[in-house]
């Protein structure tokens, strides 16, 4: 795992300081501690930070093909180099490596941008072609590895692997955009379609740019994608066999490292369902660690215990409390932009005790996504059921009313709470769901919002992006067209934005086996029977694990990573909650009504209703616009 960063000309190819190009990169140490590298001719410089991982003691960057034409930076691991070596020397190529990134850089000598295709594995990287004078710049299928990029004034345009490593050019220019504000308070997170600066990209998963001296700034190239159209045929015994082997393939392939590898463990059915086969596969314990909480109704650390005695791991936990609080500008410096997943807290503390031990640690980040495993996604199967019957016409007026009549009670048992289910229903498939996925609605967030932020804003709304992802999606239903918003915006958006961040802030590989692709394709084609069944998701995941995992750890109520946020703002962290409508930099913004965030904070504390959400979104929003310096 690395970070890499680089400036091209597009115009005409000027002298690159390599200087600048450096400093861009020790922006960037954090993701590779281990060794640098920059390279530079007229018009491009490239830039390397290392984390060894495969081939420790070869394989530095910039690396050069073997005939000079090329030059790589690479941010990733191939996981299928090996065979790919194999099949390259057939055809002539020599290697004087043995880790991944000299495979990639045969493979573009010979298939050039068409070698994505073949390449299994997590990666961002750039290749620069001295020939064509191209600079090739890709990202992996599912957006594992993160790429952003900007065009400036001088006619070039800069990439790093980080906002971090952009920032640190002094031609860049620091201006929020309005529009990402509201994409922020609606997900949580800046999604991938829009940066909290304006002029700043981020290269889609799955998508690659070819760019050209003399030669405007295209488009990102769409080189794979997840269809959800096709039905795959087969008698469940025979599709849970198909899918074992998969499993065991993909985590397989991924426990290939020159350093020493353990896993995360939740508990949950995916961690643990990687962690059975790891310990399948290997011959020594699996190094597992887990996090827990001082809040008992939310800590799992004794169901990943459980897992671990049942596989004898070499298993080691810690707690995280509200004094872990303390380091929430740590998160913003990881995020850069606004990020308000409050699990990236415990994730970056378990990255901390794995990399105590192990450099390159398995997740199973992925498996909910593709196998509908969220709550969310039964919800949307029962809820497109109604929505066949009642005709919209009738829906919408009837639903709609009601749902804006009935009071938001965070108090009442979950069965009572109707109002986001009647509001759901009122509205399409599409809506229903970006509702589902949504932390603040658009009703909340009109009320939050100033004048002079809503003229800024104009009829600009963060749910059509995705509404229209999912109209657009190839797809037969609503569960499939949830899913696929789920792979495309949420996935690489907020959890492996949130993975990313927090396992390189500690220079810790993360590797997600149930995101490799040949998985996700095979989930996607799935019968909706074999993925909700009975209320239940994941169902055949789920029965396909029952020989290595008891019923207690498969079929209970899903938990997921979550901090106690809510507890702590009305405990030890009230005085926080209450500081926010007061802070600095979100008062100078003039976007958000500080009244309105006071009220929420004294609802939240007295218990009325659960904002905590909402106050953490908020305090993080503050905390990186602060950090970063940035005006409105």
């Amino acid at each position: 795992m690395c970070g890499i960063a680089g400036i091209f000309h597009l115009s005409t190819p000027k002298p690159v300081d390599p200087q600048r190009v450096e400093r861009m990169c020790d922006a960037l140490a954090h993701r590779g501690p281990d060794g640098q590298g920059v390279w530079t001719a007229p018009g491009v410089g490239l830039g390397h930070r290392r984390l060894s991982i495969i081939d420790v003691a070869g394989s530095p960057q910039p690396m050069a093909s073997s005939d000079g034409r090329a030059m790589l930076v690479f941010n990733g691991e191939i996981y299928n180099f090996h065979e790919l070596r194999e099949e390259l020397r057939a055809y002539g190529a020599q290697f004087h490596t043995d880790g991944d990134s000299e495979v990639i850089l045969a493979a573009w000598q010979r298939w050039g941008p068409d070698c994505l295709s073949r390449l299994h594995g997590m990666f961002a990287f750039a290749i620069y072609d001295s020939q064509a004078r191209t600079l090739f710049l890709a990202r992996d299928r599912l957006g594992v590895k993160p790429l952003f990029y900007a065009p400036l004034s001088d006619g070039s345009l800069i990439f790093a692997s980080e906002l971090k490593g952009l920032l640190v050019h002094p031609l860049l220019r620091r201006d929020i955009d309005p529009l990402a504000i509201d994409d922020y308070l609606t997900w949580g997170y800046v999604p991938d379609h829009r940066s909290i600066l304006q002029g700043v990209h981020k290269l889609p998963a799955g998508h690659s740019l070819l760019l050209r001296h003399d030669a405007p700034l295209p488009a990102p190239a769409q080189w794979w994608d997840v269809s959800f159209a096709e039905r795959r045929s087969g008698t469940a015994a025979d599709l849970e066999a198909e899918l074992l082997h998969l499993m065991r393939q993909a985590v397989t392939s991924r426990m290939v490292a020159d350093v020493p590898l353990g896993a995360f463990l939740s508990g949950g059915v995916d961690s643990s369902s990687v962690v059975a086969l790891m310990a399948e596969a290997g011959r020594d314990p699996v190094k597992t660690c887990s996090i827990g909480f001082d809040v008992a109704g939310l800590d799992e650390s004794s169901y990943a215990a459980e897992v671990a005695l049942r596989f004898g791991t070499d298993h080691r936990s810690r707690m995280v409390s509200p004094d872990d609080f303390d380091h929430v500008d740590d998160l913003a410096a990881m995020f850069d932009e606004p990020f308000a997943d409050a699990s990236a807290l415990p994730t970056w503390r378990v990255c901390q005790l794995a990399r105590e031990t192990v450099t390159v640690a398995l997740s199973g980040d992925g498996a909910d996504e593709a196998f509908a495993g969220y709550r969310r996604h039964v919800f949307q199967h029962g809820e497109d059921r109604v929505r066949s019957v009642l005709p919209q016409g009738l829906r919408g007026p009837l639903l709609g009313t009601l749902g804006a009549a009935y009071p938001k009670a965070d108090w009442a048992p979950r069965p009572l709470r109707a109002k986001a289910t009647l509001l759901s229903l009122a509205g399409t498939s599409e809506q229903g769901y970006a509702r589902a996925i949504g932390i603040v609605p658009p009703e909340l967030r009109d009320r939050l919002y100033t004048a002079d932020y809503l003229r800024l804003r104009g009829d600009y709304r963060a749910e059509r992006a995705l509404i229209d992802l999912m109209r657009d999606a190839p797809a037969r239903s609503g569960l499939d067209r949830a899913q696929y918003a789920d792979l495309k915006f949420w996935l690489p958006g907020d959890i492996l934005t949130k993975v990313d961040r927090t396992s390189m802030a500690v220079s810790l590989e993360a590797r997600e086996p149930l995101l490799d692709h040949r998985l996700i394709e095979f989930a996607a084609a799935l019968p909706e029977r074999l993925r909700v069944r009975r209320g239940e998701g994941k169902w055949l995941l789920k029965k396909t694990m029952q020989r290595y995992l008891p019923d207690s750890i498969l079929y209970r109520p899903k938990q997921g990573f979550v901090t106690p946020i809510s507890t702590w703002f009305r405990g030890p962290l009230a005085a926080s909650a209450r500081a926010i409508g007061t802070s600095s930099a979100l008062a100078r913004s003039g976007w958000l009504d500080a009244r309105q965030i006071s009220a929420l904070a004294e609802a939240h504390i007295s218990g009325r209703s659960d904002n905590g959400r909402l106050l953490w979104q908020l305090l993080m929003l503050d905390r990186s616009l602060t950090r970063l310096g940035i005006a409105a």
